[in-house]
Formats: structure tokens, C-alpha cells, sequence
């Protein structure tokens, strides 16, 4: 963070400086009390399970040089540095937040939601980027409402580009994360079913994907797939320039793709004005191409040369956990393990199905979460489609995932564990080198634990 005022951030956030010098500064703003440095501004956040004004004491023994709550208590009237009086601290970080984008007046953003894709596709636009100029880009899950703002304090002027990730699983979150980051360019990866038992419909998935491209500006520009259904949807709602992409269509677009093999895919990236270039990429799947051709839209629209778009996009290694490919215990693993939902699942298994084996294909799955009413049919529906797609072995970890052995039925071989011990040991005595093992599951089915049974 730039150094910043108390004053303006008291400002900023509709909050009172009880104490302290107004024209004090700060650099750090931290949420966190296991972080927090001497001089860091501690803003405690009160949620329905934690309260970070319990913490208080140890902020002040780290040496924070000033506290914003909404609560006083007898840590803050013996404090001695800067007290911020706020209502209510999220909401504080989020003006904050907002207050401190309006400052960066040189910095261009890039803001990026979708049911799945966003971070493969915010690791690829943070790689072309980085080509051209300094970038600050979301770490790890930091997308959401405490997420966003966070990032946007951790920027400064040093950054040239922002590339952050905005999540959401309820109605009227994107609006409210869009008006906090005010974007340049929005790209929206897809429109799926992730988050459907809060939004109920994919037409409410997509109204809310499409507040990101309708906060723009009419100089702003929206990039999205031309292949999603809802291309058209979202198009008819902005007042800015619409830019596609696809394989073999759309204004950039990929052809002769080669995915598959050693984990890698090639493609023919092609651009208005005629001009291609050849690109590989260190990851397999259709569904990559399409978030590294996001990238490419907005590398191009901004004026960065295709061969740089192309030796960039070929350097990426994206975040862990997706789809990543692996030799461990001797085992041939396709990681992707970060998160599920039906229309990652199925991605995924395409790109299983597009590899070049002599031995089987088997998918290690655990449980897809937010599906709501839909849970059981969802995850009996994928299983049904395994067959189609080349699946040998099917191997499910978890309560709910059995399910997903109840669509297979008798279509494909199938064994259910319920926990992540006895799937790893199953898998060292059925499985060898010759295989391809896909390991996928939400976040919280902890698919990952496989691996370390594995090794």
C-alpha cells in the first residue's frame, strides 16, 4: 500500500479518529493478528463466529500503530496509538478499500469472475502482463468481499496492471465487488452451475457474472467464450465493446490443437489483422485454451505484440491444484484438486480423455459442494457420464461421493472408501505406471490428502 493518512482512511471509511495525529501514515493495513508488524494498521473484523477485537492485545504487543473497530473496550482506552471508531469494520475495509483504488489513478485493472476458470485464467493474464510491466494479481482464494479489498491495499504504485479474481455465491456480490475495484477490462470465463444452491438458476448465475461487464465504462471492453450459452446474454446488458474468443471462432481464437501426451497442449493462436503464432502451454484440456485465449484478448486489446503474447503464455505455471500433471510413487497424477462443480468435473475428465495411454484411465473423486436441492441428482448425473468419457476406473472418497457410484451403476468398474488412507493404499495395489490417475473433489473434500498416501 501507498503511504496513507489516517485521516484520509478515516475518511474514507465514514470512521472517527479518536486518537492520534491525522496526518500520521501508515503502508500496511492487516486483517490478520498473526501477521501484523510494528506499524501496521490492525482492522479487527467481526464475523458470526470469530471476533477479532478479542485479539486486540496481541496487536498492541506486535507493536501495530493503530487500531480500526467498532467495538471499545478497555484495550483501546489504554492504547496509545491511533484509534479509527467505525460501525462496522467489513464494511470499513471495504470502503477503505474503495477509497484507495480511486487513488490509483495510472493503474489499469482487469477484473476477472466465471463459474470455473478464474484463477488458471488470472495466472495466465498475470504471466502475459508481467511481460510489459509490474502486476498485482489475487493470491491464493483473496476474491471475495474481505478477499478483494485486501488485494487492492496490497497494490501500489509500483503496479502497472491489477488481474484480480472476483467470486461470488450469492446474489449481488459481483456489483458490490465490482464498485469497490472499478475495472477496465472485464472477462468472464463461463457461465456454469457452481454456487446453484444459493442462485437457484443459471440465468441468476449469469445476471450476476454480467454486473462485472456492466460496471465498465463504455470505453471498457468485456471478453468472454462465444461458444457460452449466455454469450449473447451478457452482451445485450453492457454498454461496452464485447470481444470473443474461441476454438476455431470467435475474434481471437485458437486452431490446431494438439492436447494430451506429456500434459502439454499446442495451438495456432490467431488475431485480427491475420497475424498467428504458435503456443504452447505447460497443461492439457480445451478448457485451459480457452482461459489462456481470455489472456491473449487482453494482452492483444492492450497493445502487447503476439509473439510476446505467446512466449508468455508459454512460461505460465498455474496455481496448484489444477490440473496439473505429476509423477508421484510412481504414479502417473493429473492433480486438480482445488475445487469441483459439475462442469469442472466434466472438463476435467475431457482432459483425461484426451491423453494418449497404454493404461487405464481412473478418476479419483470426492464430493461437488453448493449444489443444494441438486446434490444427488447432480452427482449421480456425473456418474452416469463417465462412461462417455473413457473412465476405466472409478474410485470415490466420502459420503456424498458415493453418489456418484450410484449414477455409474454397473457401466464402468467402481469402488467407494470413506476415507483418503484407504483409497491411497487401493490405488498403490490396483493402479501402475502405465495409468493416468484424475484426483478431483471441492475444497473441502480434501482430494489432495490422496497424494500423500501416494508418495
Amino acid at each position: 500500500m501507498n503511504s496513507i493518512t489516517l485521516a484520509a482512511i478515516a475518511d474514507w471509511c465514514g470512521g472517527v479518529l479518536l486518537q492520534g495525529s491525522p496526518s500520521e501514515t501508515v503502508t500496511v493495513l492487516s486483517t490478520d493478528s498473526r501477521k501484523l508488524r510494528e506499524g501496521d494498521l490492525f482492522l479487527a473484523l467481526k464475523g458470526e463466529n470469530f471476533d477479532a477485537h478479542d485479539l486486540l492485545e496481541k496487536a498492541i504487543d506486535a507493536k501495530c500503530s493503530g487500531l480500526v473497530v467498532q467495538s471499545l473496550n478497555a484495550e483501546t482506552e489504554s492504547f496509545d496509538g491511533a484509534v479509527i471508531h467505525v460501525r462496522d469494520t467489513l464494511v470499513a475495509l471495504q470502503m477503505i478499500a474503495a477509497g484507495y483504488r480511486r487513488s490509483l489513478k495510472e493503474l489499469r485493472v482487469i477484473g476477472v469472475t466465471g463459474s470455473n476458470g478464474k484463477t488458471s485464467t488470472k495466472d495466465f493474464l498475470g504471466g502475459v502482463f508481467a511481460s510489459a510491466g509490474p502486476v498485482n494479481a489475487t493470491k491464493g482464494n483473496l476474491n471475495n468481499h474481505i478477499g478483494l479489498p485486501l488485494t487492492i491495499l496490497d497494490t501500489n504504485d509500483f503496479h502497472q496492471i491489477g488481474v484480480w479474481e472476483m467470486g461470488m455465491n450469492h446474489p449481488g456480490e459481483i456489483e458490490v465487488l465490482a464498485e469497490i475495484a472499478r475495472p477496465d477490462f472485464a472477462v468472464i470465463t463461463n457461465v456454469g452451475t457452481a454456487h446453484i444452491e444459493h442462485m437457484k438458476t443459471r440465468d441468476a448465475i449469469a445476471e450476476e457474472k454480467a454486473e462485472l461487464a456492466m460496471a465498465l465504462s463504455p470505453e471498457g471492453v468485456c471478453f468472454m467464450p462465444v461458444a457460452d450459452d449466455y454469450f449473447e446474454f451478457v452482451k445485450k446488458r453492457i454498454a461496452c465493446e464485447m470481444i470473443s474468443v474461441g476454438i476455431d471462432s470467435g475474434d481471437i481464437s485458437a486452431s490446431n490443437l494438439v492436447t494430451g501426451g506429456e500434459g502439454n497442449t499446442t495451438f495456432d493462436l490467431s488475431i485480427p489483422g491475420g497475424e498467428s503464432a504458435s503456443v504452447t502451454l505447460s497443461v492439457s484440456g480445451r478448457h485451459m485454451v480457452m482461459n489462456a485465449l481470455l489472456a491473449a484478448a487482453v494482452a492483444w486489446k492492450s497493445g502487447i505484440q503476439i509473439s510476446d503474447i505467446a512466449d508468455a503464455l508459454a512460461a505460465v505455471v498455474l496455481t496448484g491444484g489444477r490440473l496439473q500433471s505429476k509423477s508421484i510413487g510412481g504414479f502417473q497424477i493429473l492433480d486438480d484438486t482445488y475445487n469441483a462443480n459439475p462442469d469442472s468435473m466434466r472438463a476435467a475428465l475431457r482432459s483425461m480423455k484426451e491423453f494418449n495411454l497404454e493404461g487405464r484411465r481412473i478418476a479419483v473423486l470426492g464430493k461437488m459442494g453448493e449444489l443444494g436441492e441438486h446434490e444427488e441428482s447432480a452427482h449421480k448425473a456425473l456418474g452416469a457420464d463417465l462412461k462417455d468419457e473413457s473412465v476405466d476406473l472409478l474410485i470415490t472418497v466420502g459420503d456424498t461421493a458415493s453418489l456418484i457410484n450410484d449414477g455409474a451403476a454397473d457401466s464402468i468398474p467402481h469402488h467407494h472408501f470413506s476415507t483418503h488412507e484407504e483409497a491411497g493404499h487401493f490405488i498403490r495395489e490396483q493402479a501402475d505406471e502405465k495409468d493416468l490417475i484424475l484426483l478431483k473433489g471441492s475444497r473441502s473434500a480434501k482430494m489432495e490428502t490422496v497424494l500423500d498416501s501416494l508418495d
